[in-house]
């Protein structure tokens, strides 16, 4: 027998949380173990959003690993940033990036907006 819906607070809910996604994983949707499985899914999400979250990458290591998975130099940015020094000065983190930039980091590689502007603010208070 399932047990009540509520929200997740201790590991111990977590866990019991897991175990009933997974008897219930593979439901139909639009019955009620459909139904039932959505609201588990959300209840999980949301615990380990606030309990288990991931860091957002530096934006620099970000833009790093975005140039080296795509086989693309330093050179490339300089359309998207506006010159070679500001693209050096981005990269050797001796200036921030621009919000003009990181519109255009986004929109060229669809990084998160979150990781450019946050994800180095983050990692500084940690």
């Amino acid at each position: 027998m399932s047990r009540d819906l509520r929200l997740i607070q201790t590991e111990a809910d977590y866990r019991a949380a897991m175990g009933e996604l997974e008897s219930l994983w593979g439901a139909e949707p639009g019955t009620p173990e459909g139904d039932r499985l959505d609201v588990v899914l959300l209840l999980i999400r949301t615990y380990e959003d606030e309990h288990h979250a991931i860091p957002l990458p530096d934006p620099v290591e970000l833009i790093r690993y975005t140039l080296e998975e795509r086989g693309l130099k330093q050179k490339d940015l300089i359309p998207l940033f506006g010159s070679a020094s500001l693209v050096s000065e981005v990269l050797s983190r001796k200036r921030g990036l621009t919000l003009n930039a990181i519109r255009a980091l986004h929109e060229t590689f669809d990084l998160p907006y979150e990781a450019l502007i946050d994800g180095g603010r983050e990692r500084a208070a940690a």
